[in-house]
């Protein structure tokens, strides 16, 4: 009986660990396949030989094997965090080469979970707002344009932190910001501290921009995963439809 016990017991660590390494992947924003690669690698190298996984950009469903339990982790929010996904690249391997056990590997895995590896706030206003300006030359504007392009930026991304950190809504947060960058820019053309105000909203845009998403979208097309994959388009869609619909409302009053 104590055997059995602590067989089960054994198990569903296991699962547990398997599971998280895939739920922290998709939440930080790492491809499908990835997901589902990294926790069958890591389920075979402790002898579930067969672990069938099934990811969504909402969910995962993970199985060890036909006669053995089934476990759902729901996904409710997602972000870029490529730090989170070389960490957790690096559990997976250390497991599956025995160099980590289930049981240290669980617990690295549990620690990625609970630590914020994102730079302070006012570093990334900083990185939006010089980002702005770059782009804003990256795409043929004039150098006397790159201060306006790097307040509207700048502003941009705090007015879209700080709706998203109120609401909760990404896609209003993005539409806010683009509002306000599209508000900045006009004005700044308008009292002579700009001069061409398209290249001065797309510059400013740029860091709202979900370029990661509609990359996994299309790689996650290519491999095969043609669920993820439209969602991931559609999210993407959405993101750049709300983006396009601030700075219309701007231009259009």
């Amino acid at each position: 009986m104590c055997e059995f016990l602590a067989h089960n017991k054994e198990e569903e660590l296991a699962i547990n660990c398997f599971l998280l390494a895939g739920r922290l992947l998709v939440q930080s924003g790492a491809e499908t396949y990835r997901a589902e690669d990294t926790m069958m690698r890591m389920a075979q190298s402790q002898g579930y030989v067969d672990a069938q996984s099934f990811v969504t950009p909402t969910g995962i469903i993970f199985s060890a094997g036909h006669e053995r339990p089934t476990r759902i982790a729901q996904i409710p929010s997602r972000t870029t965090d490529l730090e989170k996904i070389s960490l957790v690249n690096n559990v997976s391997r250390g497991l599956t080469s025995k160099q980590l056990t289930v049981e240290k590997a669980y617990e690295e895995l549990l620690r990625i979970e609970r630590t914020n590896f994102f730079f302070p706030v006012w570093v990334q206003i900083l990185a939006s707002a010089i980002a702005s300006a770059c782009f804003l030359i990256l795409f043929k504007g004039i150098y006397a344009d790159m201060p306006a392009a790097f307040v509207a930026g700048g502003i941009g991304f705090i007015v879209f932190y700080a709706i998203h950190s109120l609401t909760r809504v990404k896609f209003f947060a993005e539409f806010t910001g683009a509002l306000f960058v599209g508000i900045i820019a006009f004005f700044s053309v308008e009292f002579g501290f700009g001069a061409e105000l398209d290249k001065i909203i797309i510059g400013s845009v740029m860091p709202l921009v979900p370029g990661v998403p509609i990359a996994n979208a299309v790689r996650d097309l290519m491999a095969g995963h043609f669920v993820s994959g439209v969602a991931k388009g559609v999210e993407a869609f959405l993101t750049a439809t709300a983006i396009g619909a601030g700075v219309a409302l701007v231009l259009a009053f």
